[in-house]
């Protein structure tokens, strides 16, 4: 199945909250090597102004990928994930992410390029944060922007 060159402009709205938690970022920064004491210890977080952990800039990739899920899993995308290749990414950060925070990504789709039999594919990943529990006012802080390309390599490639 080729790439349905009409996903360009979709947007998918966000999936289920992601709640980043102190040892979540404690395991990432360790994964990524990260070594600021404010990814790991409370009171470094604090002395720099912060309310908790601090995670490190590309944390972000986790909420972002739960958002490209919904692409890749879309029937109607034509995206065969075994021939995909992750070609670039991208962050631009509005403010920290922090422990505590509760996030929801909605994912644009913002080019679909043909290559030969596969597809270049653009997306960004909007990241807000939401308020605890169910924010009543629906109210949102801009926290992320991710943007990713892939590329889906066509038959025989």
């Amino acid at each position: 199945m080729a790439i349905n060159p009409d996903l360009q402009g979709r947007v998918y709205p966000p999936a289920e909250a992601y709640d980043v938690a102190r040892e979540k970022i404690r395991e990432f920064a360790r994964a990524v090597k990260a070594e600021h004491p404010a990814h790991f210890d409370l009171e470094a977080a604090r002395a720099l102004g912060h309310a908790d952990l601090v995670a490190p800039p590309s944390f972000a990739i986790i909420v972002a990928q739960r958002a490209d899920a919904q692409l890749i899993e879309d029937p109607e995308s034509g995206i065969d994930f075994s021939r995909v290749v992750h070609a670039d990414q991208r962050f631009i950060h509005h403010r920290p992410i922090v422990a505590g925070d509760r996030l929801v990504a909605e994912l644009h789709v913002d080019t679909v390029r043909a290559m030969g039999g596969g597809a270049m594919i653009t997306t960004r990943a909007e990241i807000t944060a939401v308020g605890a529990g169910d924010a009543a006012d629906g109210s949102r802080e801009k926290v992320a922007t991710t943007t990713s390309s892939i590329l889906v390599r066509g038959e025989g490639q």
